[in-house]
């Protein structure tokens, strides 16, 4: 059964409960399946109180979208393995400058950690700092370029885009409650706390 088949079969609203039944899967596959589903087009979040509705259609106009978690996995050594996707709708391909803060604005430790492989990737500091300014990170992305500076070999950060992160807001914690005992200086540099320890890093050395 294809897709678009069982679109039709979940036309409605559903929760992961009743695909589980009505395609006669487990939970766990249902979820799969709700993320295929939401890759394709065929599927919306309507949210409820206490248990996530999804509303069905084999007739949703498909958008052209791109897996974060995919282009992180195809440019960092750190792989994200998730049963939810993070979907960037766009005609074009997110460039690596976008895809980097987009992956810092969700705030997971993995993912995170995944963005600093990006570092030696970015070809364009300008377009950096708009997106650090877009997702109000700035302080948070020129922290975490130092980390990456000590980490990997990167390119280095034109004094521009350097100083315009530097004077902007964005302070604090990039995850919540996490501090790091490698990487002091950078935070008193930055005013930002770092989530992960040198050890944590080791990945990229391997």
């Amino acid at each position: 059964m294809n897709l678009q088949d069982i679109a039709k079969k979940l036309e409605g609203l559903q929760t992961v409960s009743t695909i589980a039944k009505n395609l006669n899967v487990k939970e766990r596959t249902a979820v799969n399946y709700a993320w295929k589903l939401r890759k394709e087009g065929y599927l919306k979040n309507m949210y409820g109180r206490s248990t996530r509705i999804y509303q069905i259609s084999a007739l949703i106009k498909k958008r052209k979208g791109y897996s974060l978690y995919e282009l992180l996995n195809k440019n960092s050594k750190v792989k994200i393995a998730v049963s939810e996707d993070y979907i960037i709708h766009a005609e074009k391909r997110p460039s690596t400058e976008e895809i980097l803060v987009r992956a810092v604005s969700i705030g997971e430790f993995r993912v995170v950690l995944a963005s600093i492989g990006l570092f030696n990737k970015i070809t364009k500091w300008s377009r950096l700092r708009y997106f650090a300014k877009k997702y109000n990170l700035e302080r948070k992305i020129g922290a975490l370029y130092d980390v990456a500076k000590e980490t990997i070999r990167v390119r280095r950060m034109d004094e521009r885009t350097r100083k315009s992160l530097m004077n902007s807001k964005g302070t604090g914690y990039i995850i919540k409650n996490l501090k790091s005992k490698s990487f002091i200086h950078i935070e008193k540099r930055w005013n930002v706390y770092i989530p992960f320890n040198k050890s944590d890093l080791e990945v990229y050395k391997e």
